[in-house]
C-alpha cells in the first residue's frame, strides 16, 4: 500500500513515461515541453561549463530534473 503523504513512491517512472510519451505527441503544445527543455539547456551548458561533467550528461539531467518537478511539484 502508498502512503499519500509520501513524495515519492513507485509510480514516479510510470508517471514520467506518460508525460514523455504527451509530450512526444503533442509537441511544444504540451505544457511540459517548454519548461524541460529549458532544463535541458540549462543542464548542456551547466555541463559544458563543470570540469567533470559533460554537456550531454548535463541536458540529461537538466531534462530529467524539470520533468520530475512537472510530475512532482
Amino acid at each position: 500500500m502508498t502512503d499519500p503523504e509520501k513524495p515519492i513512491d513507485n509510480r514516479i517512472l510510470a508517471d514520467a513515461v506518460d508525460e514523455v510519451k504527451a509530450m512526444g505527441k503533442e509537441g511544444l503544445a504540451h505544457p511540459s515541453s517548454k519548461p524541460v527543455l529549458t532544463g535541458a539547456a540549462v543542464g548542456a551548458v551547466a555541463g559544458g561549463l563543470l570540469p567533470v561533467v559533460t554537456w550531454p550528461v548535463g541536458l540529461i539531467a537538466g531534462a530529467g530534473y524539470m520533468i520530475y518537478k512537472r510530475i512532482r511539484p
